[in-house]
């Protein structure tokens, strides 16, 4: 996709796609350096939040601390089921990007009456319900959204906890320049129109891959703006049962597939169902690949960006208006007073 294009550039959620990179380029790493202090005198992190500003910022964050040297637990939920648990050694980062959510203001007044003194928000609007109801609020510089489907705040979100991980580990986040264009070089690539071709026919579209939140991001992604019914298989979870009730008119998108299980899944998926294996990795697999610029240190994002690219090709394709989906909104479940 790219913004030269009237097809493309006529819809917001394409453009707040392709606003990502500066949001990546211009992020200010001292600003979360009150937020870390705070939760450095803390026994762990509890990250929460629905949908979008949950699945991808949350699980990232826990991933990227498990593969590391990260000393203090962390964990997410959902706000609602959170409720039920005992929070009061967590910092809790509660994120809304209209700041209006139910269940997150829900549980922060709860927190609140409970004199938790350590609950943090993040939200893209100022003067909301959870600012006045947490104890500090970091305000997302990425600016409004318009299109339903929540894109570049999920990436500052994102970068928000991959920075407080690392400056409660002493560290900082490096090259951001550089990733910032390895997303647009995922967000502009060509895609094969055989891959969009396949998708587009799909009766549904699972995706599978770590859980890290980028295939699980993704799948909510898929209804969002292709309007397809779509699944998050974690790990290998496909090859597990599930392959009983698939069929040869759908798809799995496999974000970064496990070298050591191609062949399961080839022989399961595509030989014993029939059925379509598409593949998004920084290397050649045995699958139709949608090859990514490699790095180690932020390869979802750009897992991400390139799984983007493919949604906005295959609702384009289907002329499906990408900015307004018929039933999804874009606060979910908004608080209102009493």
């Amino acid at each position: 996709m790219n913004l030269n294009e009237e097809k493309y550039s006529k819809y917001a959620l394409v453009r707040e796609m392709m606003e990502t990179p500066e949001v990546v380029k211009s992020f200010d790493q001292e600003s979360v350096k009150p937020f870390a202090q705070a939760a450095a005198l803390m026994k762990g992190l509890f990250l929460t939040g629905e949908g979008s500003s949950r699945i991808l910022p949350a699980k990232r964050a826990i991933y990227a601390a498990l593969k590391g040297e990260f000393k203090l637990p962390l964990m997410t939920e959902g706000c609602t089921q959170a409720i039920e648990y005992n929070l009061k050694d967590f910092a809790v980062f509660a994120a809304s990007n209209s700041g209006l959510t139910r269940e997150v203001i829900r549980l922060v007044m709860e927190l609140k009456k409970q004199n938790h003194k350590n609950v943090f928000g993040l939200t893209a609007n100022q003067n909301t319900r959870l600012e006045e109801f947490a104890v500090k609020t970091y305000i997302l510089n990425c600016g409004k959204e318009n299109a339903v489907a929540a894109t570049k705040s999920v990436i500052e979100q994102t970068l928000f906890y991959d920075a407080l991980i690392r400056l409660l580990k002493g560290e900082k986040m490096q090259g951001l320049t550089e990733l910032a264009e390895k997303i647009y070089t995922a967000l502009t690539l060509k895609i094969d129109p055989e891959i969009i071709k396949i998708i587009r026919e799909a009766d549904i579209v699972y995706f599978a891959g770590r859980n890290n939140g980028v295939a699980e991001e993704l799948a909510l992604k898929t209804n969002e703006t292709t309007r397809k019914k779509s699944d998050f298989l974690e790990g290998t979870f496909a090859v597990h049962g599930i392959e009983e009730v698939m069929n040869k008119n759908e798809v799995l998108i496999w974000i970064d597939p496990f070298a050591e299980e191609q062949n399961k899944f080839s022989e399961c998926l595509i030989k014993g169902v029939g059925m379509n294996i598409i593949a998004i990795s920084a290397k050649q697999t045995q699958f139709p690949t949608i090859i990514i610029p490699d790095d180690d240190r932020y390869s979802e994002y750009i897992q991400l960006a390139a799984g983007w690219n493919i949604l906005v090709e295959t609702g384009v394709s289907l002329g499906i208006n990408l900015d307004k989906p018929q039933r999804a909104r874009k606060i979910g479940n908004e608080y209102i007073e009493g």
